[in-house]
């Protein structure tokens, strides 16, 4: 690995991370030695890389540093290849666009020798048509009143058929081999609840609700400890 790869890789490391990363994490990440990372982390704060932190403590990259462009690895390509097909098969209309439109963007980035891994690639990620659940729902303005944190009331069918119509505020989409799931907090039931798409007859946008979406997505995973139930 060259030095100028390394760095590169140091900040993406700090980057995955919220929290302060030990030059210990840095040095078996890298497989360099300690004195290696101190030199690297020196060298990049030099460099006006906004890091913070000291050794002994731990390292953190500021929020908002972007990378100069940097290519993708034939790794890296099939990764995100394989991502967009699953998502493709599985999302709704509005996502499965998205997808493409994404493939066909890095397909003009892509240097010519790497552009056989995209466009001849033998990866694939096929949905089995016979387990994917008919919506009766367009879901694409469930995404944006997530992405809004806005209040939606729904027409909801439970496991056996029982009907409610409820108003929640959602912050999560989850997206499982057959089935998509609505995270939320339910104003009816004041707690965490999921709701599967393909049990939503009607739905109705509405206005703000009184919480940030973060908080609410940290609640719920500190009560859920992340367990998703279909």
């Amino acid at each position: 690995m060259t030095r100028s790869s390394r760095l590169l890789d140091i900040v993406q490391l700090l980057r995955r991370h919220r929290r302060p990363v030990t030059a210990e994490v840095v040095s078996r990440e890298l497989e360099v030695s300690l004195r290696t990372v101190y030199r690297d982390i020196a060298t990049l704060q030099a460099n006006r890389v906004p890091i913070r932190g000291e050794a002994g403590v731990g390292y953190v990259l500021e929020p908002g540093y972007d990378l100069p462009p940097v290519m993708f690895t034939a790794d890296e390509v099939e990764a995100i290849l394989v991502g967009l097909r699953w998502l493709r098969a599985r999302a709704d209309a509005s996502l499965a666009r998205a997808a493409d439109d994404v493939e066909a963007k890095i397909a003009t980035i892509l240097p010519e020798a790497l552009k056989p891994v995209l466009m001849e690639s033998s990866l694939f990620a096929p949905a089995m048509e016979e387990r994917i659940v008919v919506e009766n729902i367009d879901v694409a303005p469930v995404r944006e009143a997530i992405r809004k944190g806005v209040r939606v009331t729904i027409d909801y069918a439970d496991a056996v058929g029982a009907k409610t119509s409820r108003t929640i505020w959602p912050f999560g989409l989850a997206y499982f081999d057959s089935v998509r799931v609505v995270l939320a907090w339910c104003e009816w039931r004041q707690d965490f609840r999921s709701f599967r798409t393909d049990r939503i007859s009607r739905y109705e946008i509405g206005q703000k609700y009184p919480a940030r979406r973060g908080d609410l997505l940290k609640r719920w995973k500190v009560l859920t400890g992340h367990t998703l139930k279909v």
